[in-house]
């Protein structure tokens, strides 16, 4: 046992083991970054890799399923179509054609239009990098309102999704957790229940992680395994 919990009191200890283990239950049984995932290496900062989750997120952020939104991003993957210039060439007709493959049926017309509107957005005000755009957000709350004004239909979701794995990536990344996130850490024991302050509630996140002492993952992977927490709570309408 280290230093540092030697000096704390016993319930303290038992509190913060307590934790630990269901962190490490959390990441184990829901796994971590959707990113990693679907083989998106964001932590490098390298514009096309951002792009990648950029257009990933967009496609998570309509009320469908992971599945379909994973069949769908390998289709753009498979067919190349993985940057602005890439979206804009291929057109709305093969954008319609790629969703529909991936079997993204009921939002393949207006998801084809947010795609081809926010990657002309991009290449005209941003030179085609996200990295441009954060780079000229002045906070957290500018990036955020900079990313919804790229299209019509990037919303709150979207953009949460996104930035929330560019936590600790991107210095102005750090968007307030999803009300999944809040639910599901209540009904594992690691937040109270009337704690509803989402500032409160994403330090008390960032502290049960940084207590947890995990190596080899970020926090991002633990609000990954709790939004899919949180989902698997929708799903079985649990109380929490």
């Amino acid at each position: 046992m280290s230093y540092a919990l030697c000096s704390m009191p016993q319930s303290l200890i038992e509190l913060t083991m307590k934790k630990k283990d269901i962190v490490t239950m959390l990441l184990k049984r829901y796994g971590g970054r959707y990113s990693t995932e679907l083989g998106i290496d964001i932590s490098v900062r390298k514009p096309n890799e951002i792009f990648k989750w950029f257009l990933a997120s967009v496609l998570f952020g309509a009320r469908i399923s992971e599945s379909i939104v994973m069949k769908t991003y390998r289709e753009f993957e498979g067919q190349g179509i993985l940057s602005p210039e890439a979206i804009l060439k291929t057109g709305w007709d093969g954008l319609v054609q790629v969703l529909d493959r991936g079997g993204y049926v009921r939002y393949d017309f207006k998801t084809a239009t947010k795609l081809l509107d926010m990657s002309k957005a991009l290449m005209d005000k941003y030179a085609g990098s996200l990295n441009t755009l954060h780079a000229s957000a002045s906070n957290p709350e500018d990036l955020e309102e900079k990313l919804k004004s790229l299209a019509k239909g990037i919303g709150d979701v979207t953009v949460n999704i996104f930035l929330r794995e560019l936590r600790g990536i991107w210095e102005k990344a750090d968007p307030l957790p999803l009300d999944l996130v809040t639910k599901a850490a209540r009904h594992n024991g690691i937040i109270f229940a009337n704690i509803d302050d989402k500032k409160k509630v994403l330090t008390l996140l960032k502290q049960t992680w940084k207590d947890a002492g995990m190596r080899g993952k970020d926090f991002s992977d633990f609000e990954a395994a709790l939004i899919r927490a949180g989902k698997e709570l929708r799903r079985s309408k649990m109380p929490v």
